[in-house]
């Protein structure tokens, strides 16, 4: 039935891809223990989840998860939450948590958008970090583009004050588009003159490495919630 609302453009496009043999098992046995399906959950209980008060920062799309491993596995006093809809790299992470015994990782699997609508209460993660996200380069696509508006409001109001979002980009002009939709969102304020400095503790992902194969500029964004 036609309700009339306007139909949600999403960002990403389910790949065909395979999993691995590996990948599938560590879906099939570790998801149960490590991940879960946001569908009618309702608002998430970051101190149950995780069993402690300590602070939560929120991966979009992680990738095969590796980055996001090394990061949770030197920070242990931090809670991570990575959000993808990609079961391979669903696999690759659950693989990881589970070969470098982490206990602050939770993975969900859904679209960002919706897991955030619903399930992420206003004020209740500390950072957004997203990585490499598809740039959508052919300008009838760039509607699809993640870090766009009102997406970063939403961002803003999950946000705790004080907090930050920091994204990272191979596409220049992407980091361009998503400069300008950040600094127009009200509630955030970039911490740098214009883009950020490379945040050392970031490991180099696998999309980066491919990135600066191809010559591409790397570009990085670190905006505060005021």
């Amino acid at each position: 039935m036609d309700t009339g609302a306007p139909r949600r453009v999403r960002s990403f496009v389910l790949r065909a891809g395979r999993a691995s043999h590996a990948q599938k098992r560590s879906y099939e046995t570790l998801f149960p223990l490590y991940g879960l399906r946001a569908d009618g959950a309702g608002p998430l209980d970051f101190a149950r989840l995780f069993g402690n008060s300590g602070p939560v920062v929120v991966e979009i799309g992680f990738g095969m998860g590796t980055a996001t491993s090394i990061i949770a596995q030197q920070n242990p006093g931090v809670n991570y939450v990575g959000i993808d809809v990609h079961r391979p790299g669903i696999g690759r992470l659950l693989w990881e948590i589970e070969r470098r015994g982490l206990s602050n990782i939770r993975v969900i699997e859904g679209d960002a958008a919706e897991i955030l609508e619903k399930n992420i209460q206003d004020c209740s993660v500390s950072a957004f970090h997203i990585f490499f996200p598809d740039p959508w380069p052919k300008k009838r696509h760039h509607k699809r583009r993640l870090v766009s508006r009102p997406f970063t409001d939403t961002l803003a109001a999950k946000i705790l004050p004080g907090g930050y979002v920091y994204m990272a980009s191979d596409w220049a002009e992407y980091g361009d588009w998503a400069l300008g939709e950040l600094s127009a969102t009200p509630a955030l304020v970039n911490k740098y003159s214009g883009f950020a400095e490379r945040q050392a503790w970031r490991p180099q992902t696998e999309f980066e490495r491919k990135g600066i194969g191809k010559k591409h500029e790397i570009r990085e964004l670190f905006f505060l919630k005021a």
